[in-house]
C-alpha cells in the first residue's frame, strides 16, 4: 500500500495539470460589443472615447479625431488573438504586439508611435490603397513577410484573423488560412530585418513582452469579436 504522501503528490499534479488546462482554454474578452474596459489609450489610463466610437457593436476609429492607438491594460507574452475587422476604402490599420509604450506619441499624422519599432500584422484595403507591395498587404507581418494563399474580403465585409505568438513562433491567419508563419530570432527573420526599413533602428522586435495595440492610422477600422486566451 503507497503511502498518503504519494496520493496527495499525484492530486496536486492532476489538479495542477487542470488548471493549467482551464487557464489556457480561457478566452479573455477584449471587446464584445458593449464594454471598451480590458482597453485604454496609448500611455493613456482610460479609453479614448474621442477617437474610438461603438457603432453596431464595433469599436470604430474615427476619422477628424486624434489618432490614438487602443492598447490592452494587460501584457501578453505567449497567446492567441482573434477578432473580427473590416476597413474604409484606401484604409489602414494594424495589430502590434510586445508594446512597451516608450516611444512617444505622434499626433495627426496618421502613424502609430510604435509601427517602426513593433513586428505588426498589417490590415488593409489592398485594392485602393496607395501601397500595392505584398509585404505590406493584408495579413502580411509588415515589410518582412508576403501572406501566401490569402483570400480577402472585400470592402464594406468583416474579415476574421488570428495572430499566434508561442515560444517565439508566430502565425497569422486570415479567413480560416494560415497566410504567415515565422521565428522570432531566427536567422531566416533576421536576415528579412537586415534587408528592410527596420535596418537601422535598434529599437525594432528588442521587446520580448508587453500589451496588444490596435492601430488608429486616421481611416475608418471596425474591430469586433476580439479575445484573447493566454497560451503560457
Amino acid at each position: 500500500m503507497k503511502p498518503l504522501t504519494f496520493y496527495l503528490i499525484l492530486l496536486f499534479s492532476l489538479m495542477t495539470t487542470w488548471v493549467s488546462a482551464q487557464q489556457k482554454n480561457n478566452w479573455i474578452s477584449l471587446f464584445e460589443g458593449k464594454s471598451t474596459e480590458a482597453l485604454r489609450g496609448y500611455q493613456m489610463s482610460s479609453f479614448p472615447a474621442q477617437s474610438w466610437h461603438i457603432e453596431d457593436g464595433a469599436l470604430v476609429a474615427q476619422t477628424g479625431a486624434p489618432n490614438i492607438d487602443l492598447v490592452t491594460k494587460e501584457n501578453f507574452k505567449n497567446f492567441e488573438l482573434n477578432l473580427d475587422w473590416k476597413i474604409s476604402k484606401a484604409g489602414n490599420s494594424g495589430v502590434f504586439y510586445y508594446i512597451d509604450e516608450a516611444a512617444n506619441k505622434v499626433v495627426d499624422n496618421g502613424n502609430s508611435p510604435n509601427w517602426l519599432d513593433n513586428f505588426e500584422m498589417q490590415l488593409l484595403d489592398d485594392v485602393d490603397f496607395n501601397d500595392k507591395a505584398p509585404i505590406r498587404s493584408a495579413g502580411s507581418l509588415y515589410d518582412l513577410i508576403a501572406p501566401t494563399n490569402k483570400v480577402l474580403k472585400p470592402v464594406g465585409e468583416y474579415n476574421q484573423s488570428r495572430l499566434i505568438v508561442n515560444a517565439n513562433h508566430v502565425e497569422h491567419w486570415l479567413n480560416g488560412v494560415k497566410v504567415v508563419d515565422y521565428e522570432i530570432g531566427s536567422p531566416a527573420l533576421s536576415q528579412l530585418i537586415s534587408k528592410s526599413k527596420y535596418k537601422d533602428n535598434p529599437r525594432f522586435a528588442k521587446s520580448t513582452n508587453g500589451v496588444l495595440m490596435f492601430q488608429h492610422h486616421g481611416q475608418k477600422v471596425w474591430l469586433k469579436n476580439i479575445k484573447v486566451r493566454r497560451l503560457d
